[in-house]
């Protein structure tokens, strides 16, 4: 057999190869499974939520473990509830709407307000 001039370099051709593919693919799921930085990100986490969906808040409290005990009371009493935190230093109380206005009574006078 002869020997080419290029064909001493023959036994790099597959992991060159295989080297490049992975780049890629991970180029591909760097893009595909990114977090998104930039502009989006911090509009999306500089704003509070503005829709509670079917949720209606009825209690603002200064510390999540306030909220969890009010949670607790509500649940005691029937009316499913969940607490949301959108800052720091502040946990929302948040009940279905037919169960408002029983909730907020509850709240009225729960101590962790």
């Amino acid at each position: 057999m002869p020997i080419g001039a290029g064909s001493s370099l023959h036994y790099l051709v597959g992991p060159v190869i295989a080297f490049v593919v992975l780049g890629l693919l991970a180029l591909f799921m760097r893009w595909a499974f990114g977090t998104g930085y930039g502009r989006d990100r911090v509009r999306r986490t500089a704003t509070p939520p503005a829709d509670d969906g079917l949720l209606t808040l009825v209690a603002t409290l200064s510390r999540r473990e306030s909220a969890l005990a009010l949670r607790a009371v509500l649940s005691d009493a029937g009316i499913r509830s969940t607490v949301r935190c959108p800052a720091p230093h502040r946990a929302d109380v948040l009940v279905f709407p037919e169960d408002a206005a029983r909730a907020r009574s509850l709240a009225a006078i729960f101590p962790g307000n």
